[in-house]
């Protein structure tokens, strides 16, 4: 594993380093001027601090800054240059991986590597050696590697390090046997929160403290910043959204529930209504596939929605409607600057969109949802995996 200040004990000077890249992060460059103010330190503790960086590789001088008059100070910055970050968002099926550099610009992102996820040591050996496998062919350097983010659908406790879903050992972390395989830092999370996150550092969230994200995938999940952090919740739980119980469809939720939201604004929701639909004899697109008793998926859905598949549009609207309902119950009690809808259903673009804004207009109190933007999410199917590098960069540095 790579040694280097972020790795050591929180001394004082390990923690008034990581502060200063903190207000890199967030500030952008500054003079040495600038972070002694902000950190409390005499100047000639703070040059110290930053020639250290320097050497160390994690900040460099830009140069003179803009400022006209008089003398213009020397400011510095974060070094792209410093490490890799490495993010994976990993799905039943397959993985999506994106690499960033340390000041948080994708380098690379796979696509997807396809793999069975499973509740045991062997699918936490595969998904390494894919990422080794994949540092290997695009000729990066693993060892430049500063951390790893992970995230999983379902319940997740960061702090903890396990998954409710593919924890295998009770008496071990997940979190630990990922970092014993890959020899860095690794963090997992919740995949709702690391696309939240994601979307926070790098995607359509501007200078907004307090946001909601929407996941409308095959479940629907929730994450949040609220006053400019990231929420977890006491056990790292928070943002079940879609078992909110507000339906009367008498359709039982995976939970194990009924009225939940996700049975009537998710992509399980969609497909099992388009199913229904066609069962009963509407026309489609899908209509031939269905009789021929061929496999009809989501992503078929999804598709036809975007070939403008009447059927697939009018259903896609009524999860726009039931989403609506509950957005608009989310920004009566949270008052949000931004919600972001992403996940598998946002490809749904208008057809989606309209309905929920129509929704929200109608159930909202006017005096609150005024000050409330709804917009797609920017990232799209990076929004997770750019979190996780985030997420790792956020753990290394203590901003989460």
């Amino acid at each position: 594993m790579r040694n280097n200040f972020l790795l050591g004990k929180d001394k004082k000077n390990n923690l008034l380093k990581k502060t200063i890249l903190r207000l890199c992060i967030s500030s952008g460059e500054q003079s040495i001027a600038e972070i002694s103010e902000r950190i409390h330190a005499s100047v000639p503790t703070a040059t110290k601090l930053i020639q250290e960086l320097i050497d160390e590789g994690f900040m460099i001088a830009m140069g003179k800054s803009g400022t006209s008059g008089g003398r213009r100070p020397s400011i510095y910055g974060l070094n792209p240059a410093a490490g890799y970050l490495v993010g994976v968002d990993v799905g039943y099926r397959q993985a999506r991986l994106v690499v960033t550099d340390f000041k948080g610009t994708i380098l690379k992102n796979s696509g997807t590597i396809p793999f069975v996820m499973e509740a045991n040591e062997e699918s936490v050996r595969v998904i390494c050696s894919a990422l080794r496998g994949y540092f290997e062919r695009n000729g990066l350097d693993w060892d430049r590697v500063l951390g790893c983010g992970l995230s999983f659908s379902g319940r997740v406790n960061p702090k903890a390090g396990y998954s409710n879903s593919f924890s295998y050992d009770k008496d071990y972390p997940l979190d630990k046997t990922f970092t014993d395989y890959l020899g860095v830092p690794v963090n997992i999370d919740n995949d709702s929160r690391a696309m939240t996150y994601g979307e926070y550092i790098g995607g359509v969230v501007k200078s907004e403290k307090n946001m909601l994200f929407v996941n409308v995938s095959w479940g629907l999940g929730m994450g949040m910043i609220l006053d400019g952090k990231l929420y977890f919740g006491k056990s790292g739980f928070s943002g079940e959204f879609g078992h909110f119980p507000i339906l009367d469809n008498d359709v039982i939720c995976r939970c194990g529930k009924v009225g939940c939201i996700e049975t009537g604004a998710s992509g399980s929701a969609l497909y099992r209504r388009v199913l229904e639909e066609l069962a009963s004899g509407k026309a489609s697109s899908l209509s031939s596939k269905y009789r021929r008793g061929d496999k009809i998926t989501l992503e078929d859905i999804l598709v036809a929605i975007n070939e403008e598949d009447v059927l697939a549009i009018r259903v896609v609207e009524e999860i726009g409607s039931t989403l609506g309902r509950g957005i608009a119950g989310l920004i009566n009690v949270f008052n949000p600057e931004v919600v972001v809808i992403g996940g598998r259903l946002a490809v749904g673009g208008d057809y989606l969109m309209l309905p929920i804004k129509s929704t929200v207009k109608k159930l909202s109190q006017n005096f609150v949802s005024q000050d409330t933007s709804i917009k797609f999410s920017r990232l799209g199917a990076d929004a997770a995996p750019f979190g996780d590098c985030m997420l790792s960069r956020g753990k290394l540095l203590g901003v989460v």
